[in-house]
């Protein structure tokens, strides 16, 4: 993220900057987190990125904005996703796909000959 600021030096002179600061968005399914967890976890990402940045300056202005999605905004397959309630089809469904696929694929088109698409 990046944001353009105005400082004036010595002389009063208007100088504009672009100060760049790290800037993690996370997005969950709404209500399976606690707000405690959702701290702690701004907290570790925070962590880890001035672990990155190489330098403890950084600490205070690492942005994490942590998002709850409703689970009306969440699909993967193609199919709704419901966070934890919806898990265990959700493997199911993955295993049998996996379980269809013919030989090791490692590109795209390998896997369109391995996997074709259903009609």
């Amino acid at each position: 993220m990046s944001q353009i600021t105005e400082a004036a030096d010595a002389r009063g002179n208007l100088n504009k900057r672009k100060i760049t600061m790290p800037f993690v968005n996370v997005k969950l399914v709404d209500g399976v987190f606690t707000p405690e967890q959702k701290h702690e976890m701004a907290k570790a990402l925070t962590d880890v990125m001035v672990r990155f940045e190489g330098s403890e300056a950084f600490r205070e202005v690492v942005w994490v904005l942590i998002e709850e999605l409703h689970v009306d905004g969440w699909h993967i397959g193609g199919r709704p996703f419901e966070g934890p309630k919806s898990l265990m089809q959700w493997m199911k469904n993955t295993k049998s796909t996996y379980e269809t696929i013919n030989g090791n694929p490692s590109t795209r088109e390998e896997f369109a000959v391995a996997a074709p698409v259903r009609t």
